[in-house]
């Protein structure tokens, strides 16, 4: 799935020294590929070098030299706590991670990963190598696929909850009138049952999905800042997909919209995407909250 844009914790260039002007930024590990040629015009952070292949035994770092008083722990901190900079930050790491999808399977490493040197960043992955192979291993063939479930916006944005009843007269009521009070009361429980019953069934589309793929996840649910949307989310979750199941899982999408179960829900699919949801080296495969491996 894309990457979201989310606060990240800043790394800190701890040792930093006024002679070592740059320090190594890394966007992703590969095996080493059979050419170390990235592809053309890929570019990562502004104001850093180009983009190279840090050779570690049989594995692979992309990585750039980036200036050491840009990524800092206060320019980080500075950095992070403003949306424009860290959405520029974020789409740059993801241009540093799909060039290294260029040269194979990949691990995406966290936003920010920084290393004073080379022989720091390489030494940290060989300290992980059967793991790092393991996790390649897992993605080799697959893609993620986003799915996001809203509840279908209406004519209007749909009632707001002290609307009027249908048919209910249309003049104020007497302030603090018992009939008014209790048809509010009553408005709110029918929005808060037909909210729980939209999110009891973004849940049943999410297990029919889930036959489909080798693993799953949810993610946080987006506010309507985050969607551009007046219908809340329902479901907002990543599948992990052999390149041989997306036909199937197409069909499952298909069935979902088509059946009368899920009227009134907007069912958007987005993919393929690099792995990210599932390329973490401090989670295991299974076990997981939220994750379901097949």
């Amino acid at each position: 799935m894309e990457p979201a844009i989310t606060r990240p914790t800043p790394l800190a260039v701890a040792g930093q020294r006024p002679s070592e002007p740059t320090v190594t930024y890394v966007f992703a590990v590969t095996r080493t590929p059979s050419s170390e040629t990235l592809p053309p015009g890929a570019v990562g952070h502004e104001g850093g070098g180009p983009l190279r292949v840090l050779r570690v035994g049989a594995l692979a770092l992309v990585v750039q030299d980036v200036p050491a008083e840009d990524f800092g722990e206060a320019a980080l901190t500075d950095r992070f706590n403003d949306p424009y900079q860290l959405e520029r930050c974020a789409r740059a790491h993801h241009r540093g991670v799909h060039a290294a999808a260029g040269l194979g399977p990949v691990v995406p490493l966290p936003l920010a990963t920084l290393y004073l040197s080379d022989r720091n960043a390489s030494e940290a992955v060989a300290a992980r190598e059967t793991a790092v192979h393991a996790l390649l291993d897992r993605l080799e063939g697959r893609t993620e696929w986003a799915v996001k479930v809203h509840l279908a916006e209406r004519d209007g944005d749909g009632p707001r909850e002290d609307a009027p009843a249908a048919g209910a007269a249309t003049e104020d009521p007497p302030a603090g009138g018992r009939a008014y009070l209790s048809r509010a009361s009553a408005r709110r429980r029918a929005h808060r049952v037909l909210r729980e019953d939209a999110l009891a069934r973004a849940h049943e589309a999410d297990l029919e999905l889930r036959r489909h793929a080798v693993a799953a996840t949810r993610h946080r649910l987006q506010n309507e800042q985050l969607t551009g949307r007046s219908a809340p989310q329902l479901l907002n979750a990543a599948y992990l997909l052999d390149d041989g199941q997306r036909a199937a899982f197409g069909e499952a999408l298909e069935r979902l919209r088509a059946d009368e179960r899920y009227r009134g829900l907007e069912i958007d699919e987005s993919g393929p995407w690099i792995p990210y949801s599932f390329a973490r080296l401090d989670e295991a495969p299974q076990g997981a909250e939220g994750t379901v491996d097949a």
